[in-house]
């Protein structure tokens, strides 16, 4: 029995080309001699295809494109994640299906028990779990056909979520091997923590695990691959790339590779992520204002690593309040990634506005709509070159600016993609140095200046904001751990610190509804994975 892993990057919905790209990467490990083929969960639709399924004729095409693939199956069973219709009148319309085709034998279909609702997942607004899992024989041998949620553990989980496992009951139903499809959204330590869930699974069971993880972006989210082939003694027999596609054959382990660090994988996550969204959804270039400041520095090395130095044109706006050093660090930036910077100055446009306006103000002194008529300025100047050229709007604003609403709406919050708005101002700083490791990409000025909006004389974000090593501390503790106020001053923090911070990011949900996509990268990121009303009244104390 020779398995091999199609490790994919399928597109949402692109039913013609993921077809194209399942054949062909089955066919080459059928030729090299596998006897089974694994692909990732739903490589046929992309994950998530969300209300793509109900679009009437979505499933019967994708269905027909499966039967497609099945005409080219050879001499191996590939099993290749699907949607199958639940011809039932119960229940949800779909299953999420793995389907096992073989030549010369009816397509038999596997669906998935485990249906996730917590974070980014809906799954259960679409499919019907199946009940009765039961191991299948596959070219004389006997597997457990799982997918995704159905071999994640109890204690792996945010709490205990399901009452079932299928892969006790495999197991004990003779199951000799778990084949797993899975579409897992990358999070910062996550690849680390799969292996390890995988790794305890077979050991407990005494039988080899085969895990095939979707690789890409789509949307919001990234998927890293980094599939694996653990055997029954918990020893990690293949791994295949993080962040890039791989088609392998389990029994080839010299070319196996190592697990990345943290910072490395999201690093790759983002760049990955970048290159995919625009990719997909069909732009070829990208824009991004430059400050001068280290969160549009990190995205401009991101975006140039993504797409290109060519591909990427930075843009220096320069108002009344902008440092002379600010504007060298931002043409010098681009001087060191290669890439083309625009210079177009606000200034003269900003006082021209402050002129319109002064009959409605009066004489009311100038405040925070100042600031906020220059941000919004800079997000006009690169909506139009955008509109102009066709370029990817990226904004650059970090996570926790955007959890306390220091950006402004229509401002600098303008864009098609927000890459780093789950990355944390200190992480921020982290990937700074790590994109500057063999070279100086990013000035050294730029990453030593005290942060500044420069929206108004000699401001400095800590005018407004705690450090942002308290600030990001208390954020993880708040929004991604759900801690209260009590609970988080009890950890140390500074009450009326830890409650301000705490009514800033229920306050500005409103502008988060309206951001650009961002990328996911931590387990809880603003977005589809954190649902909060707007019009709400509950107080944080």
């Amino acid at each position: 029995m020779i398995i091999g892993l199609a490790q994919l990057n399928p597109t949402v919905g692109d039913l013609a080309g993921n077809t194209r790209k399942i054949i062909d990467s089955c066919r080459a490990l059928e030729k090299r001699g596998a006897t089974i083929v694994l692909t990732p969960e739903l490589v046929l639709t992309g994950y998530p295809p969300q209300d793509l399924l109900f679009k009437s004729d979505f499933v019967p095409a994708s269905l027909r494109k499966l039967e497609e693939i099945h005409a080219e199956v050879g001499s191996a069973a590939w099993i290749i994640g699907c949607v199958h219709a639940n011809s039932s009148d119960r229940g949800r319309p779909f299953f999420n299906a793995a389907a096992i085709l073989e030549k010369g034998r009816p397509a038999r279909f596997v669906f998935k028990s485990l249906l996730p609702t917590y974070d980014v997942f809906n799954e259960t607004r679409y499919f019907e779990p199946n009940s009765s899992p039961a191991p299948v024989e596959i070219g004389g041998e006997v597997f457990g056909v799982t997918i995704c949620e159905d071999i994640w553990t109890p204690e792996h989980l945010p709490r205990r979520l399901y009452s079932t496992n299928p892969v006790e009951t495999l197991v004990a139903a003779g199951a000799k091997g778990i084949l797993n499809l899975s579409a897992s959204p990358f999070q910062i330590d996550k690849p680390q923590i799969r292996e390890e869930m995988i790794r305890s699974q077979a050991i407990k069971h005494g039988i080899p695990f085969f895990y095939c993880n979707a690789v890409g972006g789509n949307d919001q989210l990234v998927f890293d691959g980094n599939s694996l082939a653990i055997d029954s003694d918990g020893k990690t027999i293949r791994r295949w790339p993080g962040f890039r596609e791989s088609t392998a054959l389990v029994n080839d382990p010299a070319d196996s590779t190592q697990s990345l660090g943290d910072i490395e994988s999201l690093h790759e996550a983002l760049v990955l992520g970048i290159r995919d969204y625009t990719a997909k959804c069909g732009f070829r270039s990208a824009v991004l204002g430059l400050s001068g400041g280290i969160d549009s520095a990190v995205v401009a090395c991101l975006a140039m690593e993504a797409l290109g130095a060519d591909k990427v044109t930075g843009v220096a706006m320069p108002s009344p309040y902008s440092s002379t050093h600010s504007v060298e660090d931002a043409l010098q930036l681009a001087q060191n990634l290669g890439m083309p910077c625009l210079k177009i100055p606000i200034a003269e446009s900003f006082e021209v506005f402050k002129s319109q306006m002064r009959p409605a103000f009066g004489d009311r002194p100038e405040d925070a709509t100042e600031e906020n008529m220059q941000a919004r300025l800079r997000g006009l100047t690169l909506m139009s070159l955008s509109n102009k050229f066709g370029h990817l709007l990226l904004t650059t604003g970090n996570k926790s600016e955007l959890a306390v609403g220091y950006c402004t709406l229509y401002g600098d919050m303008c864009g098609g993609l927000a890459a780093i708005s789950d990355v944390p101002k200190t992480l921020v700083y982290e990937l700074a140095w790590h994109l500057n490791a063999d070279r100086e990409l990013i000035p050294l000025r730029t990453i030593g200046k005290v942060p500044s909006a420069e929206l108004r004389p000699n401001q400095t974000d800590q005018d407004t904001l705690p450090p942002y090593d308290i600030l990001d501390a208390i954020l993880r503790l708040y929004v991604e751990e759900n801690l209260g106020v009590a609970e988080i001053a009890a950890r140390g923090f500074d009450a009326e610190t830890v409650r301000w911070v705490a009514r800033k990011v229920d306050f500005n949900e409103y502008k988060r509804e309206q951001a650009a996509p961002g990328l996911k990268v931590t387990s809880r990121a603003f977005g589809m994975g954190r649902r909060m009303p707007i019009a709400q009244r509950y107080s944080v104390g």
